[in-house]
């Protein structure tokens, strides 16, 4: 059995427009909903979700058939958590709160097998079919696309030096905990904020570097891209849910 390629990595390097949806209701029913939605890639967070392990497995099933890539952002920039997720069988994972370069190595560290990396080697596990994909250890280094999470004001200072190293395939800036840190909790919106965001677009893409970032305001989403964003997530399913239902309720109760 042939490990399988990593289309999201390839696209990333290729500097292909990538457009992609958070999930945060940890359910594998919303997850199958908005498999076939015709996304690039989907977050399945459990940092900011009620997500744990055992609840990943049912939703990467049910996003196996659809078009997006799965991606997972672990609670923490931890090797056992990442460890973890990676023997369910993810290959793209989105590590929050990366400070400066020493961050990102360790978080590259967790993702490889030796002497890349320290991530543990197991073989029956479901990132190697079960021990079908017989050369898995030999390959999976290969295939691991690892995004950081660039998120404050510290991390913009170390921007270049977090781009620069190596396998790491892109850097997330994240609009609210950068807002927070540039004293705007709450308003991602502000000048200041939109003025760092475009500048580490501008930054990273001088690096060679793919710069990625969430917003559910669609107008924004298309500045970020005109800016040099190249991973884009436009909402999140509880985002949309909430919203439609509101909308839903909406209509009806007040026509």
């Amino acid at each position: 059995m042939e490990l399988p390629r990593n289309p999201f990595k390839q696209a990333l390097a290729e500097g292909r427009l990538q457009i992609g949806l958070w999930s945060t209701l940890a359910s594998n029913i919303a997850a199958e909903i908005i498999a076939d939605s015709g996304f690039d890639w989907i977050v399945l967070d459990t940092e900011h979700a009620p997500n744990e392990i055992a609840d990943l497995l049912p939703q990467l099933h049910a996003l196996g058939g659809g078009t997006a890539t799965p991606v997972v952002r672990p609670a923490w920039n931890d090797p056992v958590l990442i460890k973890r997720i990676m023997d369910l069988g993810v290959h793209t994972l989105l590590v929050p709160f990366v400070q400066n370069a020493e961050e990102a190595r360790r978080a590259v560290a967790a993702t490889r097998y030796p002497p890349a990396g320290i991530r543990g080697a197991a073989g029956a596990v479901r990132a190697s079919r079960f021990g079908r994909i017989t050369d898995y250890l030999q390959r999976a280094n290969s295939e691991v696309c690892l995004l950081v999470q660039a998120e404050t004001a510290i991390s913009l200072a170390d921007l270049e030096a977090i781009a620069a190293v190596e396998g790491i395939d892109g850097v997330f800036v994240g609009p609210s905990d950068l807002a927070a840190s540039l004293g705007h909790v709450g308003n991602p919106g502000h000048p200041h904020v939109q003025n760092a965001i475009e500048d580490a677009a501008k930054r990273l893409g001088a690096v060679g570097k793919a710069a990625g970032i969430l917003t559910s305001d669609t107008a924004a989403a298309r500045r970020y891209i005109d800016w040099g964003y190249r991973f884009v997530a436009v909402g999140s399913d509880a985002g949309v849910l909430s919203r439609g239902a509101d909308a839903l309720a909406k209509a009806l109760k007040t026509g």
